[in-house]
């Protein structure tokens, strides 16, 4: 495994190793201990214990986000793609964070098999690029519906560059359109503050 960082650097590519021959591949997708290790190693804080797994299936054009979890089911996040192409993105918004408000934006596809690691205190979204998409992610926390909160995927505040044709409107789930800007938003309804102590 072989961690990459990016322009923010709490936020990291993960490149599991992959052993191939004529028979096909083999790759160990997730394993706490070595990534663990190789988080520390980066000088970044031990990641918490991932405790539930999600799947979800697009069509070419859907767009899911930007969402997030407030404490205390805060979420962080290790998400991938099996099948298919997505372009994942991850949007700082933790108050007081040096780079409150930037965003990281990663192509995931099955055939690469990169991961990227979100850390708890972004809102996570992401654009599948083919029919037939196939996105895994592993949590930090379970779902909670009553800390569940999202922003607008198109926020001029982010000003995301989708990787979206001029004249193609995203499809949106109802409550993603309706999702408030971050100007909008009050201080109860975005995560703890950053912290350098926990960074």
């Amino acid at each position: 495994m072989k961690l990459l960082r990016t322009d923010i650097p709490d936020v990291v590519i993960v490149e599991p190793s992959v052993f191939g021959d004529d028979r096909g591949w083999f790759s160990e997708s997730y394993n706490a201990r070595n990534f663990s290790q190789a988080m520390v190693a980066l000088g970044l804080p031990q990641p918490p214990e991932l405790v539930q797994d999600n799947h979800s299936c697009s069509r070419a054009g859907v767009l899911r986000g930007l969402h997030y979890q407030l404490e205390p089911h805060a979420q962080a996040k290790l998400v991938r793609v099996v099948k298919g192409r997505a372009w994942d993105v991850a949007v700082d918004i933790r108050p007081g964070s040096p780079t409150f408000g930037r965003w990281v934006g990663v192509e995931l596809d099955a055939v690469a098999k990169r991961q990227l690691w979100i850390p708890a205190g972004f809102a996570h979204g992401f654009v599948a690029l083919e029919d037939d998409t196939h996105f895994l992610y592993k949590t930090s926390d379970y779902y909670a519906r009553d800390c569940e909160r999202a922003l607008r995927w198109n926020d001029p505040t982010f000003a995301i560059a989708w990787p979206l044709p001029a004249d193609l409107a995203p499809l949106l789930a109802a409550k993603d359109a309706a999702a408030p800007l971050l100007t909008d938003v009050s201080a109860g309804d975005l995560p703890a503050p950053w912290s350098a102590a926990a960074a």
